[in-house]
């Protein structure tokens, strides 16, 4: 198992993390189903009012999918199969709170799992930054959802800039990505004080707010996500393979994330 779940049962709080230190828990495909069950569990445990995530060993919150996973692709290239589209809280239609708590890295696909949690708590090791320019593939959805939590000067910078340049826990705080800095090491239990907090009121009004704060984003993230495959599925090619598309051969390929 390469996610650990667990729960108190008094104050209402699940902690979920994501187990594979080794490989600074990136996610591969064993990993991104265990998330999607973790989050529809949740939805029918009444016993779980929120949630906090994070990652283990201190080093990373996550990296993204782990480049060894082999995802196989249709062979249009206007769709993508991509493992990490499954892999939040708001993807499962889970409207509990999720917050994230972040020690180290979090970086690539690891915006999949922050653009999805209510709000983000980062200690002061924490960094983010976007590979994806840097490896020659298009950021998409790793953009769209930092565009729902930062100006839009912020997030193309970050985007652009590649591994070229991380984002501070300080810069994440200022520029809204993150809502509170720690001391390291202590951005787990600053969550777990949050969501017990949150946790301890009503259950309907706390999930209603949250449904009600994510209407208030939705539509134009909605039509942002579905410009992305074709994006991705164009300018993740090899340029001889764009050119075959121009000339209308057809076909597609994925690189990992």
């Amino acid at each position: 198992m390469a996610l650990r779940t667990e729960t108190d049962r008094e104050t209402g709080v699940a902690l979920v993390t994501l187990d594979r230190p080794e490989k600074h828990n990136a996610i591969d495909l064993a990993t991104a189903a265990e998330l999607a069950a973790a989050w529809q569990a949740f939805r029918f445990d009444d016993g779980v009012r929120a949630v906090v995530l994070t990652g283990a060993g201190g080093r990373a919150f996550c990296t993204g999918i782990d480049r060894g996973v082999d995802v196989p692709q249709p062979p249009s290239p206007y769709t993508i199969d991509d493992p990490l589209l499954t892999i939040g809280p708001k993807a499962n239609d889970l409207w509990k709170p999720v917050i994230a708590a972040v020690e180290g890295m979090a970086c690539g696909g690891a915006f999949y799992l922050l653009g999805e949690a209510e709000f983000v708590i980062a200690s002061e090791t924490a960094a983010f930054f976007d590979p994806h320019t840097t490896y020659g593939m298009v950021s998409a959805y790793e953009a769209i959802a930092m565009a729902q939590r930062m100006p839009f000067g912020e997030v193309a910078r970050m985007s652009l800039m590649g591994t070229a340049e991380r984002v501070s826990a300080r810069r994440a705080y200022e520029t809204g990505l993150v809502s509170e800095v720690t001391a390291a090491g202590g951005a787990v239990d600053a969550a777990l004080r949050a969501a017990g907090v949150i946790a301890s009121y009503p259950t309907r009004a706390v999930q209603g707010t949250v449904r009600a704060v994510w209407s208030a984003r939705e539509a134009a993230r909605t039509q942002a996500m579905a410009h992305a495959p074709h994006l991705i599925a164009l300018g993740n090619l090899p340029p001889e393979r764009q050119a075959d598309l121009f000339r209308g051969r057809g076909g597609g390929e994925f690189r990992t994330r």
